[in-house]
């Protein structure tokens, strides 16, 4: 069942498989923060994870399109996640099928769920028995939860990241590494000194984004790794082409065209000209050579006359600059829709 989606170390969760660590032995446990959520412009459905245990993504997200997303953590019973979308499906309530399977469940106190459906609703559930600080909140469209946290601002943070993005022109993936790299950046997971791991799964119902007839678009498993939230960010960047994940010169791909969009909303390609993805669209052209060292030039970047920088030249530092621009002339918004479908992960 092990599958190669989006690139090496992006797995299926498949419990038993080849990759499974060791230290797992007779145990699962994941003490971890993660979220479940639901994007409803598009129906997709998506869980983002990460905690200081190896191959987190083998064992914690679980999700179906058009049905729901489970996060089964702490003493992790793997089941929970097949038992709630089944529930799901036959039209359960997230906060009944929890209910009713934790009371069926001896060990309900060592548990943490969330669960988040198709239609909005949410539900989580943190055991007693979780160790140091733990806990979890519902808000709309999303649940969050975690435990052995340096404390609650990690899932304030999360919570206030995706909130903030509701209706902002962002695919669900983007917004769950987002959600989850801001619950990190306030210290997450108490433990250090332990291997790391990282973790995003999405479906997405909508006809022709997914080759897979269970409507998979993203499944990155970051098994171990020093940032593991860096290098989920970095892999989706990558696979989505999204501008900024490599340094631009003379490349031709999907994110010069959004280069192109960029430079023409700031008036420094093509201006006052509506641009139409034609053939050339993904080409690095020396019209677009030029916008780009004109605008460099406009934000004391080097370039090629002023400082001696490669003609042409969009670094991470180019990137900064160009939506820091767009925002400050009120385009940003409008050109991130105008991008969002060519950086959309479509296999």
């Amino acid at each position: 069942m092990k599958k190669l989606i989006l690139g090496i170390g992006m797995l299926l969760p498949v419990a038993g498989s080849a990759q499974e660590p060791y230290a797992w032995r007779d145990s699962l446990v994941f003490h971890t923060f993660s979220i479940a959520a639901l994007d409803p412009r598009t129906g997709e459905l998506g869980v983002a994870v990460t905690t200081r245990v190896a191959c987190v993504g083998n064992g914690v997200p679980w999700v179906r399109k058009g049905i729901g997303a489970v996060a089964t953590q702490a003493s992790t019973r793997t089941e929970y996640g097949t038992e709630l979308l089944d529930a799901l499906a036959r039209g359960e309530a997230p906060d009944a099928a929890l209910k009713r399977l934790l009371a069926a469940d001896s060990a309900f106190q060592s548990r943490q769920i969330g669960v988040s459906g198709a239609d909005g609703r949410s539900a989580p559930h943190s055991g007693t028995r979780n160790n140091a600080w733990a806990g979890g909140r519902a808000g709309k469209n999303y649940v969050t939860q975690g435990n052995i946290l340096v404390g609650p601002e990690v899932l304030d943070a999360v919570a206030r990241s995706f909130e903030a993005s509701e209706g902002q022109p962002f695919h669900l993936a983007d917004r769950l590494i987002a959600a989850i790299a801001a619950g990190h950046a306030l210290g997450g997971d108490k433990r250090h000194g332990n291997r790391q791991s990282a973790a995003v799964v999405v479906a997405d119902p909508r006809p022709g984004m997914s080759r897979r007839t269970d409507g998979q678009t993203v499944n990155i498993n970051v098994c171990e790794h020093a940032d593991p939230v860096g290098e989920l960010r970095r892999i989706y960047d990558a696979a989505s082409q999204t501008l900024g994940y490599r340094t631009l010169q003379t490349y031709s791909g999907g994110d010069v065209w959004q280069l192109k969009v960029m430079l023409n909303a700031l008036g420094f390609y093509k201006k006052g000209e509506t641009l139409a993805r034609g053939t050339d669209a993904n080409s690095y052209t020396t019209e677009t050579v030029a916008a780009v060292d004109a605008f460099r030039t406009s934000e004391k970047l080097g370039t090629p006359q002023v400082g001696g920088s490669p003609a042409g030249l969009v670094d991470a530092e180019t990137v900064e600059k160009l939506w820091a621009a767009l925002e400050r002339a009120g385009k940003a918004s409008d050109v991130r829709r105008l991008l969002l479908d060519a950086v959309a992960v479509r296999r």
